[in-house]
């Protein structure tokens, strides 16, 4: 498997990671994004380092960071909520409504038979995801999610307890019939740092999507020409 290059300059990297690819080594063994490491170094000496997180399932936008420099202030990005994010995701239904805003507080709980997940708690981390329908087939509907907080299980949580409707194939917050994986990517992700040009990448829409008759329509519009980073 080869992993591609999104954006890449002296101090960042945003990789398209793809579904089942963890971020951490899986009890059981397995690949895991530590494989891939020392191949995405480029030529640098330091290993680069996940700067957020993405779900096994999930595919697309993940940012690294190639010094610890960069690694801190991109975190302090994220924390601040600076950071732009755009996620597709299908769902198991059709929202009666075109765009809304989900604001559900979540809490992580755990149980020895059930293990651990995320449920909507009004003392829990506050959570927030804007989100606008973009097409409908077959029962299926395609979502844009745009978390303004960045919440373990965040917008699955959100899809299944704040529209009512799970992500296809998500084991925990729906059911795992009818996909192979919980159908959610990071479609877009866009980092300031102050005056020098912002961290841009965009992710192409994965071939499982596609082959259930769904494109994305703000692939085109956001363009792919201004992905390079600026000239130093």
């Amino acid at each position: 498997m080869e992993l591609e290059i999104l954006f890449e300059d002296g101090e960042a990297l945003v990789i398209d990671k793809p579904a089942g690819l963890p971020l951490d080594r899986p009890r059981a063994g397995g690949v895991s994004l530590d494989d891939y490491i020392d191949t995405l170094k480029l030529g640098f000496q330091r290993e680069p380092a996940p700067v957020h997180r993405l779900d096994r399932d999930t595919s697309g936008c993940l940012l690294l960071a190639r010094n610890p420099k960069a690694l801190k202030r991109f975190a302090a990005a994220f924390e601040e909520r600076l950071v732009e994010k755009r996620y597709l995701g299908i769902v198991t239904g059709v929202p009666a409504d075109d765009e809304g805003t989900i604001a559900l507080s979540l809490s992580k709980v755990s149980t020895a038979k059930d293990g651990w997940r995320m449920i909507p708690a009004r003392k829990g981390k506050p959570a927030v995801t804007h989100w606008r329908k973009l097409d409908t087939r077959d029962g299926l509907t395609l979502i844009e999610f745009r978390p303004e907080t960045g919440r373990t299980h965040q917008i699955r949580v959100h899809a299944a307890s704040g529209l009512g409707m799970p992500l296809l194939g998500d084991p925990v917050y729906g059911t795992k019939k009818a996909g192979a994986r919980t159908m959610l990517h990071a479609a877009a992700l866009t980092v300031p740092r102050g005056e020098k040009a912002p961290i841009v990448a965009i992710a192409p829409l994965p071939a499982d999507f596609a082959a259930l008759g769904f494109v994305d329509p703000g692939y085109e519009d956001l363009g792919s020409e201004d992905l390079s980073p600026a000239d130093e």
